[in-house]
């Protein structure tokens, strides 16, 4: 794993907390704060959207409203 070395000030408070987290879980409290920052990135980052929407082109306007007559019958025997 690469990492990238920064610097964060946290609140003297926060950090004793942190480190008595740390040392309950034999972990390193830069290790938590690298877990926590992943976390928060993935859950705030941009989301990735599917290619497939959007992809096709009718070069007609009105299929959204004409959804239900342009999908009546579809999967029926003919």
């Amino acid at each position: 794993m690469a990492v990238q070395k920064t610097t964060v000030y946290l609140d003297v408070a926060d950090y004793r907390r942190l480190k008595t987290i740390a040392r309950a879980r034999g972990r390193t409290p830069a290790e938590l704060v690298r877990e926590a920052v992943s976390r928060y990135a993935a859950e705030e980052g941009p989301r990735r959207r599917p290619r497939s929407v959007g992809a096709g082109r009718s070069r007609t306007g009105d299929i959204g409203e004409r959804a239900e007559e342009l999908l009546a019958g579809m999967g029926k025997a003919r």
